[in-house]
């Protein structure tokens, strides 16, 4: 029996038909934005109207497809050439970005409709912020009062969720930082931004994309400076954001401190040299309070503590008398002596081996003339902290009275001579 299947015949001239979904669509943005020109122009500049329109379109045209086109269409009425520009022969609409006022309630209820359309077709999300980043790539092709609507609708879109901050990346394009157009952009665009949410939220956003610490990046090399950064955000109505780079500045620079004394200090350099490099530092708008704050951190982390109480101490004054000098150059004022305190007692507190070292460590510094009379009295009356109040006060009571009588003295000691 032949189980082989027997081929069915075939007709030489058969001719099968290709079916519609196997053929391949050819790209045609020209009919898809005509569509969507015509049905904009019938809006009749109401938003609402737009919105509608742009909601019920989405069953019909393809906005997967051609999201570029749609996009360019809604932000500058046609499709754009590279560079940003839109060619005369091209048909166009009013009914978009570029068109309108440029005021913020206008672009606030543009940012509604770019918000709606998204969220009904979320597969646009990712389209969009493309879209946004090769608009600011364009900047230099478009008028002044499109970039000022731009950066307000971006502002907006960013406040809202709508973008994510990475989209900043295209202002930190060599061209436009040059000629000045991202700082100029940047002004309108956190005006909004911050109007919308404030500046704590801003930088959160920001954090989220380690741009934090990128802004003065906004400017050429030349005028990358604080004071710059600074006198150009506040001068344009930011001041906030102009002290929170200046914050970020500063945090930047702490940690780099740290870092480098506790370098230094691990490699036994002079006390004359770390001196040198910490003055220098302050420059960074670090206040003298911080660095004594860091200094005493950094002096504490360098050595391997003793777990006995009993050795920990003697252990503690041998390693501070070697760095007092270095704590005496940047206790010049009472405010830094009274951080200092603030800090031993708060290190002695949290490391329990030096609970009883309190005392002999506040003597140690006030022999090497790190911490005077007024400062450590002030403490002890009612500058000290929660944390072993009453352990580290009962500590300092001999001391304290010891002060007290000897500034007495002194006094009396005066008026006699007088």
């Amino acid at each position: 029996m032949n189980n082989q299947k027997q081929q069915k015949p075939t007709l030489s001239s058969q001719r099968f038909k290709t079916r519609k979904r196997d053929e391949k669509e050819r790209f045609d943005p020209t009919q898809f934005q005509d569509c969507i020109i015509q049905g904009l122009n019938e809006t009749g500049n109401d938003l609402e109207a737009v919105a509608k329109f742009l909601d019920a379109s989405g069953a019909k045209l393809d906005y997967r497809r051609y999201a570029e086109t749609l996009f360019d269409i809604l932000v500058a009425g046609g499709m754009l050439a590279p560079r940003g520009t839109l060619a005369d022969d091209v048909i166009r609409t009013d009914v978009c970005v570029f068109s309108a006022q440029e005021d913020l309630e206008t672009m606030t209820a543009f940012a509604q409709v770019f918000n709606k359309l998204i969220r009904r077709y979320k597969y646009l999300e990712k389209g969009f912020e493309e879209e946004v980043k090769k608009l600011l790539l364009f900047l230099k092709g478009f008028s002044e009062s499109e970039r000022n609507k731009l950066a307000m609708l971006t502002g907006i879109l960013l406040a809202n969720g709508n973008l994510s901050a990475s989209i900043l990346n295209s202002l930190y394009n060599e061209n436009l930082v040059k000629e000045g157009v991202s700082a100029a952009f940047a002004v309108k665009l956190f005006k909004s931004w911050i109007n919308e949410k404030d500046i704590n939220a801003v930088a959160g956003m920001l954090r989220k994309v380690n741009m934090d610490n990128r802004l003065m990046e906004l400017f050429p090399a030349n005028k990358q400076s604080l004071e710059h950064f600074t006198k150009y955000f506040t001068d344009a109505g930011l001041k906030e954001l102009a002290e929170y780079v200046r914050n970020q500045q500063t945090i930047g620079a702490r940690k780099e401190l740290q870092k480098e004394l506790q370098e230094m200090m691990s490699r036994d350099e002079p006390l004359k040299d770390i001196t040198l490099y910490v003055k220098e530092e302050m420059k960074k708008n670090i206040s003298e309070q911080t660095v004594i704050g860091i200094l005493w951190s950094s002096v504490m982390s360098c050595v391997e503590w003793n777990k006995k109480e009993e050795l920990v101490t003697e252990q503690a004054i041998k390693h501070l008398k070697q760095y007092s000098p270095l704590l005496a150059a940047f206790t010049t004022q009472g405010q830094s002596e009274l951080t200092l305190l603030l800090k031993i007692q708060e290190y002695c507190y949290d490391n329990i081996h030096f609970m009883k070292s309190f005392q002999k460590i506040v003597v140690l510094f006030y022999k090497a003339e790190v911490l005077s009379e007024e400062p450590i009295l002030k403490w002890y009356k009612d500058a000290h902290l929660a944390k072993g109040k009453s352990v580290f006060l009962d500590q300092m009571k001999k001391f304290v009275e010891w002060l007290k009588n000897a500034e007495e003295e002194s006094e009396s000691d005066t008026e006699e001579g007088d």
